[in-house]
């Protein structure tokens, strides 16, 4: 499993930071999955957050773990074309298909691009990974 993805599924919860004109968002996520190789996350294309990506796609992701140490996550979130990584996540992410479904024109899975991700601890030095 990719380290950022396995780093983001042990904390939990993360925070998805975006921007919104000139003042920048900050929402809860708590689904990622790897999906071919790709970071990926879902969302819907009809809430903010989902098109405040699409206009400004450099995102910033924060979670804390149980051991008060945390991850931080930068890349780039490009939407990912077609159904076929829709499904493989909510097959990953059984939960939320009461919510979404593959193909229902409202599911976005969106790979990240260029991901730096840094553990960090106020007992050690940070590790990228």
């Amino acid at each position: 499993m990719n380290k950022i993805v396995e780093a983001l599924k042990t904390a939990g919860v993360f925070f998805l930071a975006t921007i919104d004109g000139e003042q920048s968002r900050v929402r809860p996520f708590g689904a990622v999955e790897e999906i071919d190789g790709k970071i990926c996350f879902l969302t819907s294309n009809k809430k903010d957050v989902y098109k405040q990506i699409i206009k400004h796609p450099l995102v910033e992701m924060s979670g804390m773990n149980k051991d008060g140490s945390w991850i931080r996550v930068t890349g780039k979130l490009a939407r990912v074309e077609g159904d076929e990584a829709a499904q493989k996540f909510l097959d990953a992410e059984p939960e939320l298909k009461s919510m979404y479904s593959a193909g229902d024109g409202n599911v976005e899975i969106l790979e990240l691009q260029n991901a730096k991700g840094v553990l960090y601890s106020f007992t050690a030095a940070p590790v990228e990974i």
